[in-house]
């Protein structure tokens, strides 16, 4: 499982960042359109319900969406409208992890086990993966390296909690949703935070209140990215499935690729646009 982990991150990351600096913005829009409708239909297997009765009228819809959120980014208060919506469903998404954990405790201690109710899936999905979409699309336009600096906070935070969370890793972070997490990591997490966002700011030629705003963005930007993993997690486990998918091997799904960039895509993009810094 790791080799295939690691051999396939060796293939994607290097076409990935290749593919957004080489590539114009029409074309990666389509790109993420694509991966974007593979995790629609990942996101019905995850809902529970008979994929076919569901999948591709729900991608159907994720695509007419896209097309008018492309249409609505043209307008900044529609833009920054949408962001916002996606911003309170992940603010939201934290009482619903509390509710998922408060949940399975009861369930323990009844020792019993239901099944967690939660409505609006094909809502949420929405919410997942348009915001998502125009988010990355718009972050590119503005400039390759300012998604490529989104990335790479999310990358160098997983890092930074991966080995923060294995040297002091005690205090566990959502047991009952992701027994893995650990205060500690999120700690590591931030830590590496704090230098990404300082390096790629300088090297995007940011400076002076520009570069404090960038770093609270992008602290920001990784603290929802950990609540949008978590709640992917949650959406597994409510269904007792181990991965999203298995498009990518040793990786699972795409919905497990992004996970993270479902929550932090929205909120870095939508800072970056109000700070109005640019590369």
């Amino acid at each position: 499982m790791l080799k295939q982990r690691v051999i396939t991150a060796l293939i994607l990351a290097p076409l990935f960042v290749w593919s957004v600096i080489a590539l114009p913005t029409t074309y990666i829009s389509l790109l993420f359109a694509l991966l974007i409708s593979v995790g629609a239909a990942e996101w019905v297997r995850l809902t529970g319900e008979p994929p076919a009765m569901k999948k591709y009228p729900f991608i159907a819809l994720i695509w007419l969406l896209m097309v008018l959120s492309a249409w609505a980014s043209q307008y900044a208060v529609l833009f920054y409208l949408l962001l916002s919506v996606s911003a309170l469903w992940w603010c939201y998404a934290v009482w619903l992890l509390r509710r998922y954990s408060a949940h399975v405790l009861q369930n323990e201690a009844q020792g019993e086990m239901t099944q967690f109710r939660l409505s609006g899936l094909t809502a949420i999905g929405v919410v997942l993966l348009v915001p998502t979409w125009i988010a990355m699309v718009v972050l590119h336009s503005i400039s390759p390296y300012w998604l490529l600096l989104m990335m790479v906070l999310i990358w160098g935070a997983d890092t930074g909690a991966y080995f923060a969370g294995r040297a002091f890793g005690k205090r566990k972070l959502a047991p009952q949703v992701s027994p893995g997490k650990s205060w500690e990591g999120v700690a590591g997490a931030m830590a590496m935070t704090v230098v990404v966002s300082l390096v790629g700011g300088m090297l995007l030629d940011v400076s002076g209140a520009a570069l404090l705003g960038l770093v609270i963005l992008s602290l920001m930007t990784v603290a929802i990215s950990i609540v949008g993993d978590l709640m992917e997690s949650l959406m597994k486990r409510r269904v007792g499935v181990k991965d999203s998918g298995t498009l990518l091997p040793g990786h699972g799904g795409v919905l497990d690729r992004i996970d993270s960039l479902t929550a932090a895509a929205p909120i870095f993009a939508l800072g970056v646009s109000l700070l109005g810094i640019r590369a």
